[in-house]
């Protein structure tokens, strides 16, 4: 595998600052993913050989500054979600203790396990590709776990205040088919919120979304699953068969539903994440609630046809999650062939070497070959930087923040030859 960049052979360095002077390349789009005004559209810098701090333009300086700032944001950001977490469970905590006891918490804690590591591995699988921070992820999940519950139990006695029931079962009606679909998806979008606004590097686009919000979703059906689960066994005259029938609804019937919920506000949110814009992202909150909120809502609204309903409607909609986010998947997988392709005409890699980077049976094969030189970990290195050299390009083409995100491509552009250099040996 050719391990060194193509040489131009002469010719100055290309500005990465000037403007375009032609129309769209005609590949610049290769889906409809991640599309690029031709106003905004521009060659990625040449490669010629020589130190890139010395093709730095002078005004990069206090960009490259700024973001080598931006990276200690998400340490802050997971220091200040830690410590959310750890307040809520002050309340969190009690109210799950309350409900279900000592052994019912203990029970329901072990027994929720299960479908946690169930959306977990499917985050993990959709997440391959390009993966987020583990910083990232660990404020998502303490977000739906701890926080958007806390949240959610604050919120909520107000609904209670404001329904004029007039018996027990319309209370518990209006506050599962009302109430819940509107106050648990507000508390949990909102973490998604946050990470769009505070970490919108690390944000690119529907596929990141997805995993955000599944995450989050993960972790607030994992104490929800708790709640469920250990009363079953603290309020039941019979606790073995309630747990077990209990188990089943929640745990391998619809381990995904909370998952589906939010993940239809991640995706939502996630096109807005490619806009680059705080008024796109705060509006995008808005829109990704309604269908969350409405798929919720069809979800506890289910009664006594709930197999029939279960069958034609909820597995459906299963299906078409798993194959909306295979297309999102495609689709970003032809974006960061592109981007790379663009690098490899201005010298960085070689077209080969974009094969072997920008496809999973590619990837495959070098992390093999790696592998069997003892080189395995720099090449999972040099393929996850290429990934993020490929995203960093499509923030840049976005138009948005261009000076910030060049000098992040300056800085990765340096780090790719060094871990070109590492995999060589």
């Amino acid at each position: 595998m050719p391990m060194y960049p193509q040489q131009p052979s002469s010719g100055l360095p290309d500005d990465p600052y000037r403007r375009p002077t032609g129309p769209l390349p005609r590949q610049a789009n290769p889906s409809w993913m991640g599309q690029v005004q031709p106003e905004y559209y521009r060659a990625a810098p040449g490669h010629q050989g020589h130190p890139l701090a010395a093709v730095v333009p002078p005004q990069a300086q206090e960009a490259a500054l700024r973001a080598s700032r931006t990276r200690s944001g998400l340490a802050g950001l997971t220091v200040a979600g830690g410590v959310l977490a750890f307040l809520s469970l002050f309340l969190v905590v009690p109210f799950l203790l309350s409900n279900t006891g000592a052994a019912g918490f203990l029970i329901g804690f072990l027994a929720s396990l299960v479908p946690l590591s169930v959306v977990l591995a499917a985050v993990h699988i959709i997440d391959r590709w390009e993966p987020e921070p583990k910083r990232l992820l660990f404020f998502a999940f303490t977000w739906g776990a701890a926080v958007s519950v806390a949240v959610t139990l604050l919120i909520q006695p107000f609904f209670v205040i404001a329904f004029q029931f007039t018996d027990e079962p319309d209370l518990q009606t209006y506050m599962a088919t009302v109430q819940a679909p509107i106050v648990e998806e507000f508390a949990k979008s909102l973490g998604l919120l946050i990470l769009l606004l505070a970490a919108r590097r690390q944000f690119d686009g529907p596929v990141d979304g997805v995993v955000i919000a599944f995450t989050i979703a993960g972790g607030f059906a994992f104490t929800e699953n708790i709640l469920y689960f250990g009363r079953a066994i603290a309020e039941s005259a019979s606790p073995a068969s309630d747990f077990a029938q209990v188990f089943f609804l929640r745990g391998v019937m619809s381990p995904f539903a909370h998952a589906i919920f939010t993940g239809t506000t991640g995706l939502v949110m996630g096109f807005a994440a490619r806009r680059w814009h705080t008024g796109a992202s705060i509006g995008a909150f808005f829109v990704g609630l309604l269908p969350a909120m409405f798929l919720h809502n069809r979800w506890n609204s289910m009664g006594g046809g709930f197999l029939l309903d279960y069958i034609m409607v909820q597995v459906p909609i299963f299906v078409l999650a798993v194959g909306g986010i295979i297309f999102l998947r495609v689709a970003e997988n032809r974006l960061t062939r592109q981007r790379l392709m663009e690098y490899s005409a201005a010298g960085w890699f070689t077209p080969a070497e974009v094969q072997l980077l920008a496809t999973r049976g590619g990837r495959r094969m070098v992390l093999a070959w790696a592998a069997g030189s003892g080189r395995k970990r720099q090449m999972k290195q040099f393929v996850k930087a290429a990934t993020q050299l490929a995203n960093t390009r499509q923030r840049i083409l976005s138009g948005r923040d261009v000076p910030l995100h060049q000098a992040e491509e300056r800085q990765q552009l340096q780090r790719i030859v060094s871990l070109r250099a590492a995999v060589a040996g």
